[in-house]
């Protein structure tokens, strides 16, 4: 009994011990190296643009470059062109990529078709985003379709749509994918059409992680640079009506990129502004999307 309680009781000079311990040790250390560049760089930019929001930042529209200017204006009109170019990608993107995400989970029956989707929906999540631009420059902004205007929020627009959508696409399939088919034969079975099982009783049950792959795509969009300058290129001034939809329209990653070159401080200064509050939006739609998706799973 002696030797089987002892052989029981932990020794930490053994060697499995020992391994286990520095795996241990290794997978936490790792754990904080992989974490650190995104407190290094949200404290950075917390630190740096923080102390330049005011309310004059917030609603201003920013100067020309100047070194004689003590402040550069701010970023109202870069604020307001985000949130409409985010909102013209989402009315192009959602619809079309829930529209694919439902044909995937309800109506394919994996044949080479519904693969070939999958696969070019994998591919289109992997383009860089500035091929997502060249693509928009050569057939709407060089050729001057849209009304005989070149560079346009419109345009912009649809450039991160095409971002947005294989994230859209994939979680409303993976999601329609996770609803019983219980609740599909019980709706079908009782003489509901194929539309009224799909519009009343899946899309209200994936409702969650559908929403949570929406907030995603959207945080995305809003923060990518490269598509923007090839397509809405950038506007020192407010919108005052829907005709400058088709015209340049500013935006808070563009100006970060113009302002951030300038060798002016108060440029530079406008730019760590503007690098704050698209970091602060960022992190507020990613916060919303984890907290739909725990919600879901608590749901559930």
């Amino acid at each position: 009994m002696k030797n089987i309680k002892k052989s029981l009781e932990y020794n930490p000079r053994s060697r499995r011990n020992i391994k286990e311990t520095t795996f241990t040790i290794l997978s936490g250390l790792f754990s904080i190296i992989s974490i650190l560049p995104l407190i290094l760089v949200v404290t950075f930019v917390v630190i740096k643009g923080g102390a330049e929001i005011n309310l004059d930042t917030l609603l201003l529209e920013p100067e020309p470059p100047g070194d004689d200017l003590l402040s550069a204006g701010g970023v109202g009109p870069a604020i307001v062109g985000t949130f409409i170019i985010t909102t013209i990608s989402s009315l192009i993107s959602i619809p079309v990529g829930i529209g694919g995400g439902i044909y995937l989970a309800e109506y394919s029956k994996e044949g080479p078709f519904s693969k070939f989707i999958r696969f070019g929906t994998n591919v289109l999540a992997g383009v860089p985003s500035i091929i997502a631009g060249v693509f928009i420059y050569a057939i709407i902004v060089s050729t001057k379709v849209l009304f005989g205007s070149m560079f346009s929020g419109i345009a912009g627009g649809m450039a991160l749509s095409i971002l947005m959508l294989p994230t859209v696409i994939k979680t409303t399939d993976e999601g329609l994918k996770l609803v019983p088919d219980d609740l599909r034969r019980g709706s079908l079975a009782i003489g509901a059409s194929m539309f009224t099982t799909i519009s009343r009783v899946t899309l209200p049950a994936a409702f969650r992680p559908i929403t949570t792959g929406i907030m995603l795509s959207i945080a995305r969009a809003a923060g990518e640079t490269a598509p923007l300058i090839f397509t809405a290129l950038f506007s020192r001034y407010y919108i005052t009506g829907i005709g400058d939809l088709f015209y340049e329209m500013g935006s808070l990653s563009v100006l970060i990129y113009n302002f951030a070159l300038e060798p002016y401080e108060a440029q530079n200064k406008l730019a760590w502004a503007a690098s704050f509050l698209l970091v602060l939006i960022l992190l507020t739609m990613n916060i919303i999307s984890r907290f739909i998706g725990k919600n879901s799973l608590e749901k559930r």
